[in-house]
């Protein structure tokens, strides 16, 4: 997964996957979501994401099985 964040713009775009996309989806007026020729993700696109998302802050933590 690889996350950018487009401050210019305040787009947060999140890559789930190297498939390619073939069709994106609007889930609601500010977000997106490309999904490959499966129907599985590939990435989102949000919108507005400080106030959406709670921008600048990230948490990230990886869990082992």
């Amino acid at each position: 997964m690889k996350i950018q964040y487009f401050e210019d713009t305040d787009t947060l775009y999140i890559i789930f996957s190297n498939n390619s996309p073939v069709e994106t989806r609007d889930l609601d007026e500010d977000t997106l979501l490309d999904l490959d020729e499966d129907g599985r993700l590939c990435s989102m696109t949000i919108e507005h994401a400080k106030n959406r998302v709670g921008l600048p802050e990230v948490d990230y933590e990886k869990i082992s099985a």
